[in-house]
């Protein structure tokens, strides 16, 4: 059954939840029309007839940078060694696979498992968008729409955003692997964009730019400029590779985030994704013109690109989401995790990020980056979207219940989500999916069935 918001009025009895700055106990949440209505506190024992969550529940986890075809890639790439470089042909290997029927059956699995990871809203970076070679399909958004259709079917919510993909590489030709992503000119991509069929209460488009190296500099305005007028997100990859940045400034005597803000791209809706790489007028650009930064920390580490300054960008005022990006684990709870423990790392001392506000970029911050500002809080007149995360699990048994968060944060993983909701219908049910009964065999078989 597609996803659809639970229509008939539900009261939901959380034994603890987030509000945002602390965890509350005994909290009830009235849903109506795919809506959050009222959130009463002081509730110590559930209403009758409303529906328990027990553990701690915050509002849905965004995913806000997916690629979801990677995931065919899980184990695969892991084998040997190599550079991103390398790991980019085993992925154009598994694109040239795909068909439309093949990428949805793909793709409802994948986003089912992040349902089951808590998951209620995910950006799908999407270039994959003709047959091999090139050709248009009949209908040329097919695979967009095949997207459109695996997220209803497995109950999240989805920002398609449609990517330009148009060079080698700062003017080269697309090589023949990459003919499937181009359009030709970011004219006839936003001819394409346009056709999308987004009529679906589950969807909203946006648009993104592959990187700068795949848009020819000329070209950047036009995708900003259709990403504006509509006031939908725009994402880009900015500066995951050493090597992207001495091409850049090779080609333009600029680093890929001064070309970015010299044609209009920067901005309030615009998300750079990685953003590994950056100068300190890089950072200034991005922060000064509020800029939002997706970290992805577990392909970052999984791909040795480094770890980016996310600390330094949000202290000059980018705000932060987070994705799984080539999804070889899909685990926000890890990624949060991980943006904080990694800069530990590299700086050698602890608690840049508070696990309140690893949440919020993980929750509110990263829903705003796919266009979806009125959801990712337990408020009233937000989307009903929220999950579940046990407390009583081998990682997260011990703490005091006031430390749900910083447990959740610091402790837990996808495994611990016991429930999600998605526009107030129960989505994953006692760790099972309830339209989707058997995800790990919807994953081995639409994998199965790319292999060459």
């Amino acid at each position: 059954m597609p996803l659809t918001p639970q229509a008939t009025p539900t009261t939901y009895w959380l034994e603890h939840a987030w509000l945002g700055t602390h965890v509350e106990p005994g909290v009830t949440v009235d849903v109506a029309d795919g809506r959050i209505t009222a959130v009463h506190k002081g509730a110590a024992t559930p209403p009758p007839a409303a529906v328990v969550l027990r553990g701690l529940t915050i509002p849905g986890l965004a995913n806000a940078h997916s690629h979801a075809f990677h995931r065919a890639l899980r184990g695969t790439v892991q084998v040997g060694s190599g550079t991103f470089w390398t790991w980019r042909e085993l992925m154009y290997s598994t694109a040239d696979r795909l068909t439309p029927d093949s990428y949805y059956a793909l793709a409802r699995a994948v986003y089912a498992e992040m349902a089951l990871a808590g998951i209620t809203c995910v950006g799908e970076f999407h270039y994959l968008h003709h047959a091999p070679g090139g050709t248009r399909y009949d209908d040329p958004n097919a695979m967009g729409q095949a997207l459109i259709a695996a997220a209803a079917d497995a109950g999240i919510r989805l920002t398609l955003l449609d990517t330009a993909y148009l060079s080698a590489g700062f003017g080269a030709p697309p090589n023949r692997h990459q003919l499937r992503f181009s359009d030709g000119t970011a004219e006839r991509w936003a001819q394409r964009a346009d056709g999308i069929k987004a009529d679906r209460e589950h969807v909203r488009i946006g648009a993104a730019i592959h990187s700068v190296r795949a848009v020819p500099a000329e070209q950047l305005g036009t995708v900003a400029d259709w990403a504006r007028e509509r006031q939908a997100p725009l994402h880009v990859h900015l500066s995951e590779q050493t090597a992207e940045n001495e091409a850049c400034l090779e080609a333009h005597g600029r680093t890929p985030t001064q070309l970015l803000s010299d044609h209009g791209v920067l901005g309030r809706r615009t998300t750079a994704v990685h953003a590994t790489h950056l100068t300190d007028e890089d950072v200034a650009l991005l922060g000064d013109s509020t800029t939002g930064v997706c970290m992805c920390p577990t392909t970052e580490r999984d791909l040795a690109d480094g770890i980016g300054p996310a600390a330094r960008v949000q202290d000059r005022g980018s705000p932060l989401s987070l994705g799984s990006d080539s999804h070889a684990v899909i685990d926000l709870l890890e990624e949060a995790r991980a943006m904080e423990l990694d800069e530990r790392l590299r700086t050698r001392t602890r608690g840049h990020w508070t696990a309140a506000a690893l949440l919020r970029a993980a929750t509110a911050d990263g829903h705003a980056a796919l266009g979806w500002d009125d959801a990712g809080t337990l408020e009233p007149g937000a989307l009903a979207d929220f999950t579940t995360i046990a407390l009583d699990s081998v990682r997260t048994a011990g703490p005091l219940p006031r430390l749900a968060a910083e447990t959740a944060v610091f402790a837990a993983s996808a495994a611990d989500v016991r429930h999600t909701v998605v526009g107030g219908r129960q989505i994953v049910r006692d760790g099972v999916h309830t339209l989707v009964p058997d995800v790990p065999t919807a994953l081995a078989e639409s994998i199965a069935a790319l292999r060459g």
